[in-house]
């Protein structure tokens, strides 16, 4: 047994102190960053992305993020022909996969083609034709998941691969060695996963989002921040942290774009392992395992617009407040302050 007694922090214990500032208005600050990713790809956008879940990576979720320049990293689910009938920005969406077998036949992986085993299915034609591919597992520990990142790699040299989810420095540069050109950090922040609560492991995320960062700028890599954020406020403070990209489900949750039926004034929302969503796509729960995500109702909140223009409004503010008139350069002008309470809730 090793205990780290090292602080970690999450993003309600601390509050960025403002600095001395040139900018006169939230309107001069540029949201928006060109990133050159190390296999050769440039992606240019406000680096704000859904998440692939259920009910936030939806088509409708594209193509409203994509009217702000934004990624919607697209649901393991999803119709792949309606994709493929429509007009969606290739740069819009990531496609999602995981590690089953019928994954590695999306793929079109070597170890799938000497089974014999190819599909030319609507899936592998969407993937040729999209920007970027997001591998998600719920431990990207694993050894398997590694080589599996290798693999893909080799196959789509050009693409750019979401990997993870981490929340360690090592395992960060040991996927981005491997292929991944953006690191997922984030083990249970999220605010329908309950695996701090069933499996005792985690890690306080503006910690891991600093510490990952570190890592993967140093060997020319990116990491997404995956779960954590409640407020715009704690979208900056990723950025601050160092974030490149921050991924947002329990934000987007709620409008119309979302999958699901209004029902009382309320949307459903849920992990993607969720009784819910295993019994959804599975039709069971596996005997071997335990549900690690919760099914909740959330206020229906209309068109997501309206979110929208709150987080990018308290980006934009956060950088007049800081000094910075970019998001590249936020982590340059933040300080933390540790604080014990950072929001007066007398009327929340």
């Amino acid at each position: 047994m090793r205990i780290d007694n090292d602080v970690k922090l999450d993003y309600s214990d601390v509050l960025l102190r403002p600095k001395r500032s040139t900018l006169s208005s939230r309107s001069q600050v540029d949201l928006s960053r060109t990133f050159k990713f190390y296999h050769g790809s440039t992606w240019v956008g406000v680096p704000i992305v859904a998440a692939n879940m259920d009910t936030t990576g939806t088509l409708e979720m594209t193509k409203a993020l994509n009217s702000y320049d934004m990624l919607t990293c697209l649901s393991k689910y999803t119709d792949s022909n309606r994709v493929l009938s429509d007009t969606y920005n290739p740069e819009s969406y990531a496609v999602s996969f995981g590690m089953t077998q019928t994954d590695r036949e999306h793929l079109d992986l070597k170890s799938v083609k000497q089974a014999g085993l190819i599909r030319n299915d609507p899936k592998t034609i969407l993937l040729e034709k999209s920007k970027f591919i997001c591998l998600d597992v719920a431990n990207g520990y694993m050894e398997d998941f590694i080589d599996f990142v290798k693999e893909v790699r080799e196959r789509w040299v050009h693409k750019v691969i979401i990997a993870g989810n981490v929340v360690t420095q090592e395992m960060t540069e040991a996927l981005i060695l491997a292929g991944a050109d953006i690191v997922k950090v984030g083990i249970g922040p999220g605010s329908v996963c309950t695996t701090r609560k069933i499996t005792g492991v985690g890690y306080p995320q503006l910690s891991a989002v600093a510490e990952c960062a570190d890592a993967a700028h140093g060997i020319g890599g990116h990491i997404m921040a995956d779960g954590g954020c409640v407020v715009p406020g704690d979208i900056a403070k990723a950025f601050c942290a160092g974030a490149d990209f921050v991924m947002l489900g329990g934000m987007f949750a709620g409008h119309d774009e979302c999958a699901g039926d209004v029902v009382d004034g309320y949307k459903e929302f849920y992990g993607m392992s969720s009784e819910t969503a295993m019994m959804k796509h599975n039709g069971e729960v596996a005997n071997y395992r335990a549900s690690e995500g919760k099914t909740v109702r959330v206020p229906y909140r209309g068109p997501v617009v309206h979110t929208i223009q709150e987080i990018l409004g308290g980006v934009r503010s956060a950088c007049t407040y800081i000094g910075a008139d970019k998001i590249k350069d936020m982590p340059k002008r933040a300080t933390f302050i540790r604080v014990n309470n950072q929001i007066n809730g007398v009327f929340s």
